[in-house]
């Protein structure tokens, strides 16, 4: 089974270059990736991975705005009744981390992530779910 990705920036943060990044490595390990673009809303988002039956979620934060948008998709994912992860990816301080979790974020990549941490996030979060066989 290929696992099946949605990549996004949520909000109004309009940094694309490492989303773009990110998606080029999930699709050379293998995985179908769909980049949802900039701006997009939490509801939109959830929508759209329901829509195109996503196995995880991949969110780009550079806007200091993941306290409170990565929670949003959370809920706006859960609200759809779907068990899609959510893993957040950019600039957010060691000391937000906590919080997103809490929240129900998945995984929080950091600056510096490796291609193989980004895999292996996307691989640990779709196991995580009681649905996919990997």
């Amino acid at each position: 089974m290929t696992l099946r990705v949605l990549v996004a920036k949520v909000g109004l943060d309009g940094h694309d270059r490492g989303v773009k990044v990110v998606a080029r490595v999930l699709r050379d390990a293998g995985m179908e990736v769909i980049y949802a673009g900039l701006r997009q809303t939490p509801v939109a988002l959830a929508a759209t991975a329901v829509q195109e039956d996503i196995d995880v979620i991949g969110l780009s934060m550079h806007n200091a705005a993941h306290r409170t948008l990565a929670p949003k998709v959370v809920d706006a994912v859960r609200r759809t009744g779907a068990d899609i992860p959510v893993i957040v990816g950019g600039i957010v301080p060691d000391v937000d981390v906590p919080a997103l979790v809490e929240a129900g974020v998945f995984a929080v990549l950091g600056p510096g992530a490796s291609a193989d941490e980004v895999v292996n996030s996307v691989l640990e979060a779709a196991a995580s779910r009681e649905d996919v066989a990997l």
